[in-house]
């Protein structure tokens, strides 16, 4: 999404049938500081995951991240919303774009001021690329068709804190995007601290980049934003977060997971 878009304005989490039967560890890391996962209401039928996945990766001394979240109206039509998924794939086809991939969320947690259902992520070689990608008249066009469909709307975009080998996030990988609002009147240094604890790496992540947001008109006031990729569910739900350690500069913090479609669901 871009400028044209305008800004508008923990219960236990409960299982699909997806990854029905399979045990969870609590999520204790996220417990102790913000409320707990809530699994998005199927407020009308969800389609299938789709995704466009470009065959495309690189060896680039920075990447762009784009996430955009949104939130579809509950009494939108399931049909316009499926509609709205492959749309947003089909931007994969705008030549500066190397990764694209949307579809529904699977979890959110933190603030309860958002219900994010859908997100879409992307990556470009630079600043100008996502500008051109913005601009595009295949991008404005879908622009216009999702308004209709959302209620509300959240973007960041930064600037990749490390090389990455490849562009494109396998099929059945699980994301996990993190933005943090900080406290007002903290310091550069503080800044600086927050953002170096968080690319502390744990384990279990197969790939992770953080940043500061470039764009704060539609960014609801958090200022950083982080994407950690894992093999699968399981791996994301079994990772431990170093947020602790960062708590006391935290306003106030929003994930969401979300799982790269298969080939088959397309």
């Amino acid at each position: 999404m871009a400028a044209q878009i305008a800004a508008t304005g923990g219960t236990q989490r409960t299982t699909t049938a997806k990854f029905a039967g399979k045990p969870r560890r609590p999520r204790g890391w996220y417990h102790s500081i913000f409320p707990p996962f809530s699994r998005i209401p199927n407020a009308y039928s969800l389609p299938k995951l789709k995704s466009s996945s470009s065959v495309k990766s690189a060896m680039l001394l920075s990447t762009i991240e784009h996430v955009v979240l949104l939130k579809v109206k509950p009494d939108a039509d399931s049909s316009k919303v499926d509609t709205m998924i492959t749309d947003l794939n089909g931007l994969i086809s705008i030549d500066t774009v190397l990764h694209l991939t949307s579809g529904p969320v699977l979890s959110t947690a933190g603030s309860s001021l958002f219900t994010f259902t859908h997100m879409l992520h992307s990556r470009y070689n630079s600043k100008t690329d996502l500008d051109t990608y913005l601009q595009h008249p295949n991008h404005l066009s879908v622009v216009q068709s999702v308004l209709p469909l959302c209620e509300d709307f959240m973007i960041m975009d930064w600037v990749a804190d490390r090389t990455l080998s490849t562009m494109v996030i396998p099929p059945e990988c699980a994301v996990r995007v993190t933005f943090l609002k900080l406290k007002e009147n903290l310091g550069e240094e503080v800044k600086d601290e927050v953002l170096g604890v968080i690319k502390e790496n744990l384990g279990g992540i197969e790939q992770f980049t953080c940043g500061e947001n470039f764009s704060p008109d539609l960014a609801k006031g958090f200022s950083i934003a982080s994407i950690a990729i894992f093999k699968g569910v399981n791996e994301m739900e079994e990772a431990d977060s170093n947020l602790e350690k960062v708590k006391d500069y935290v306003e106030s913090m929003y994930a969401v997971d979300y799982v790269v479609p298969s080939p088959s669901n397309l």
